[in-house]
């Protein structure tokens, strides 16, 4: 499938991961940001990621240089005419996503498939604005995307069999591990993550321990590969929070997944995380 054109949306970590896949798997690539400095970090960020896969001798420079000769980098959606399937993986905010969808139908051609990128949105609602509504999907990664084997495959009521057939195929092309999940409320993984960060949160808010304790005992006694604090940093608190408040409004507000003001504080003061420099840990 080396012939098939990829588009990504967004350049943000995901994005840029997803580009990272995409042209390391031979295809022609395009990734569109309407914020150049963004795109300009994606594309330094890149360099760097393959610049030390060639220093372990993953791969060698002349490999390197084909990768990024596949990635366009552009702030012009349009570019996209061309491409076989778009991933969108921008800012999780339903009317947003759905404007864009109907933008994006309007530029690529009729085989397109556009995919979302989404961890909790309703990919009903998504498709829902678009005329061919068959081709919408869900394809969600895990950061970071080059490194995280399990990739969901979110088909909505509205999908074809043929959009979900070949869009599992592409991915599990990438090397990938594909599972095929319903469109509910945070599909699998983030739903089953929401009592990892949540009963965290509480235990902090209760007074039982703090950050660090929680992380160590989760980590040195349950044998995790992250803590919850640390993965809410590495993740960033603005989107676990977002998917946080999505999950519970989705499920009719059901306590269990209910948002902590903890997080909420963080995010409303900039604290992301890493990609601030402070979030739960400074």
């Amino acid at each position: 499938m080396e012939n098939i054109k990829v588009g990504v949306l967004g350049a943000g970590s995901m994005g840029s991961g997803i580009v990272q896949i995409a042209a390391t798997q031979k295809h022609q690539t395009v990734l569109v940001d309407l914020n150049e400095e963004a795109l300009n970090k994606a594309a330094a960020n890149l360099k760097n990621i393959l610049a030390r896969l060639v220093e372990k001798d993953k791969i060698d420079q002349a490999t390197a240089d084909v990768i990024m000769g596949r990635i366009t980098f552009s702030k012009n959606i349009a570019d996209f005419k061309e491409c076989d399937m778009v991933i969108e993986a921008i800012v999780e905010n339903l009317e947003v996503k759905k404007k864009v969808f109907a933008q994006l139908e309007s530029i690529v051609s009729p085989d397109c498939i556009l995919a979302s990128n989404t961890s909790s949105l309703s990919i009903a609602s998504i498709a829902s604005a678009c005329k061919k509504a068959e081709r919408v999907i869900g394809i969600h990664f895990f950061n970071p995307a080059p490194l995280m084997p399990l990739v969901e495959i979110i088909p909505a009521v509205q999908t074809s069999e043929a959009t979900t057939t070949n869009s599992r195929t592409l991915v599990d092309s990438w090397k990938k591990v594909t599972v095929l999940a319903k469109d509910t409320p945070g599909f699998i993984v983030n739903r089953v993550a929401r009592p990892f960060y949540g009963e965290a949160l509480k235990i902090y808010e209760e007074g039982v321990a703090d950050f660090a304790t929680i992380d160590w005992a989760m980590t040195e006694i349950g044998g995790f590969k992250m803590g919850p604090f640390t993965l809410m940093d590495y993740i960033g608190n603005d989107i676990n929070y977002t998917v946080t408040e999505s999950v519970f409004a989705a499920f009719y507000y059901d306590p269990r997944y209910k948002p902590s003001f903890t997080q909420k504080r963080r995010t409303e003061a900039g604290w992301f995380g890493r990609k601030t420099g402070r979030g739960y840990y400074n």
